[in-house]
């Protein structure tokens, strides 16, 4: 075991090594004209920025002090989603060097503007000329010396011009300066979207079995928060403003709330403390949690005021509300459990169902759940991560039918890793019940 996990960490290794390497012959070998200050600046960056990233997820799995976790995650991450669209911009960038090396090249053919060619003067030579020629003026007589011309004004030698660069330096530099600008301006977007909170959707959802009295009751779903070294307290209070600012009956947080100890992470936490609903806030745990410490987290949730659903389920006015435990809980015997959670409902009465993962959705269409609610995929978080998530997840985010059962799935409110979201904004659902005999 021990064998194939180095063996692999080798391979990953070697992978980002090559990456890297490329990305640094495009935009620093290739953008400078040999050795010197900018290709040095431009390799130490290429060397840091990796080592920075590795040594910070390295520092957040291995619990290492909390100190050093927040002084590596910052540029560690952030370097991570700068290198990977670096690498999509250089990319891009190989379709358009050739056609503009043909465009530099058919521009240095044409003649400049204010070139006109050598023509040969008409009519007879001047004074000067034929001095020049060694022959007398005309108009002196023979053998008369000529005077002699007067010496040359001496001046200082003119400085050599600064030869051009080459056309291929030159489109090095046009497309490494285009990659360069857009991998940074996207990554600054994304991360500013993630850092002034996630904005509010707005969904309802039919429920055939849902009554009349509760016709639009709201349930306000958060997910995938990710406390961390990242993101801390004043995170968690935007997070919670929003929340509140919606005045929901209900409040649903459906797994990876944190990614650290309740030690280091139990003050960032602790605003949920002022989560207001009617019905309360419930609380089911994701797979970070089981990187954290499960059950301390569960204890300190309901320490804040959640109501954790560890595979249980309580009756509310007009539906059952029941929640599971994360399937990355069967490592430490703690896994999901819908026969316990669901086992003895009454089949008659609506049920929503607080699932971490999307892929839980099979074992709640036997169960007769109505609605599932999950988060876990962060919308793929960073484009083009939507496509791997699809490929994980039978729903990356939004509602989808299963057969009498639907699927909501949240984006996410904060970030793993990178706190910078591309293409995969963070929200905030607030979920309207409707019924339909209403």
């Amino acid at each position: 075991m021990v064998i194939v996990f180095v063996l692999v960490a080798l391979a990953v290794l070697a992978v980002v090594t090559g990456l890297h390497w490329y990305i640094w012959r495009r935009l620093v070998r290739d953008t400078t004209d040999g050795p010197g200050r900018a290709r040095r600046t431009g390799t130490a960056l290429f060397v840091a920025g990796p080592v920075l990233m590795i040594a910070a997820l390295v520092a957040e799995r291995s619990g290492a002090p909390f100190w050093l976790q927040r002084t590596l995650a910052w540029p560690g991450f952030l370097w991570m989603a700068l290198s990977i669209y670096l690498l999509l911009a250089v990319l891009a960038g190989e379709v358009v060097r050739p056609l503009l090396r043909r465009l530099a090249e058919r521009r240095a053919q044409q003649p400049a503007p204010g070139d006109v060619p050598a023509t040969v003067p008409a009519g007879p030579p001047t004074q000067d000329q034929e001095q020049e020629l060694g022959q007398e003026p005309a108009g002196t007589p023979v053998g008369t010396l000529a005077p002699a011309p007067a010496p040359a004004p001496v001046s200082a030698p003119a400085e050599a011009p600064r030869p051009a660069p080459s056309r291929r330096l030159f489109v090095s530099r046009v497309v490494g300066g285009a990659a360069a600008t857009a991998a940074v301006a996207t990554v600054g977007y994304g991360t500013y979207g993630v850092l002034r909170g996630p904005r509010v959707k707005r969904v309802t959802v039919p429920l055939a079995k849902l009554p009349r009295a509760a016709h639009g009751f709201r349930i306000a779903v958060v997910s995938d928060i990710h406390l961390g070294p990242v993101l801390g307290r004043g995170f968690a209070q935007t997070v919670v403003d929003t929340i509140n600012a919606t005045q929901p009956d209900l409040i649903a947080v459906v797994g990876d709330l944190v990614d650290g100890s309740v030690k280091d992470l139990g003050p960032a936490a602790a605003p949920l403390a002022r989560l207001s609903a009617r019905h309360g806030s419930y609380f089911v745990t994701g797979n970070h949690e089981y990187f954290s410490g499960a059950e301390q987290w569960v204890e300190e949730v309901r320490h804040l005021g959640l109501h954790p659903l560890e595979n249980a389920r309580t009756e509310l006015p007009g539906f059952d509300l029941a929640g599971v435990n994360d399937l990355q809980g069967e490592s430490e015997g703690q896994g999901p459990d819908f026969g316990k959670a669901l086992g003895d409902r009454d089949p008659a009465r609506a049920c929503v169902l607080l699932a971490h993962q999307p892929v839980q959705i099979h074992e709640a269409v036997r169960h007769g759940v109505d609605l599932q609610l999950s988060g876990h995929t962060h919308g793929g978080q960073l484009w083009p991560g939507n496509f791997i998530a699809a490929a994980a997840n039978p729903t990356v985010a939004g509602l989808e039918r299963y057969g009498d059962t639907q699927l909501y799935v949240s984006r996410g409110a904060g970030a793993w890793g990178p706190p910078t979201r591309v293409g995969a904004p963070s929200d905030i659902t607030v979920i309207e019940l409707a019924s339909t005999r209403a």
